[in-house]
């Protein structure tokens, strides 16, 4: 008798947690989250001037064509940027695959920006994050990468470097993390700004 006693006290105790803990309380995150944080809650996304969505402000997209800025490397899935198989490719310093393929890198971002053989390549265009989805590249690559992109829609360098320097974001509260800057969106930008 009391172990059916016990057994129908634990089943009860189920369904209240599974109430509270798997529809209760999901909902009323969700309730929070779409209420107070609406955009971020629905994916951070951003749309064209023509109102379709392209992607996430928090997601990185690969960039290849030169009139557009690149972002940095992505090891997340075969191919990259595959937000399924976000990862690092988990290489240490001293891996010959890790060294081989940062000296690769570097090699095409000075041929492909038009830089000296000798020229000093910002760390993250030859190396992925740790997510392999970083939509961050910091604004000396951005920078570096202005008179490419300037050739390619025949524009004036300045106006380009200007659009850049209006998409660095600073650090985090002042103090966490470094300057950055999102190619989604200065991409979006210019666009926008210098229709092809």
């Amino acid at each position: 008798m009391e172990l059916k006693q016990q057994a129908k006290t634990a089943v009860a105790l189920l369904v209240i947690l599974v109430i509270i803990t798997g529809v209760a309380y999901p909902l009323v995150i969700t309730g929070i989250g779409q209420g107070a944080f609406n955009r971020q809650a629905d994916g951070s996304l951003l749309r064209d001037a023509d109102g379709k969505i392209v992607g996430s402000s928090l997601i990185g997209q690969n960039f290849t064509a030169p009139h557009y800025f690149h972002p940095r490397p992505s090891a997340a899935g075969a191919d990259g940027y595959d937000a399924r198989a976000s990862g690092a490719s988990n290489l240490g310093p001293t891996n010959q695959l890790l060294l081989d393929a940062v000296e690769s890198r570097a090699k095409a971002y000075r041929q492909e920006n038009n830089l000296p053989a000798d020229a000093d390549v910002p760390v993250d265009a030859v190396t992925s994050s740790g997510s392999g989805l970083d939509p961050h590249i910091s604004p000396a690559n951005a920078y570096l990468q202005t008179g490419r992109v300037a050739k390619a829609r025949r524009l004036p360098e300045n106006d380009v470097m200007e659009l850049v320097r209006q998409h660095v974001e600073e650090r985090t509260l002042g103090f966490l993390g470094e300057a950055r800057v999102n190619v989604l969106k200065l991409n979006l930008a210019l666009d926008e700004r210098f229709r092809r």
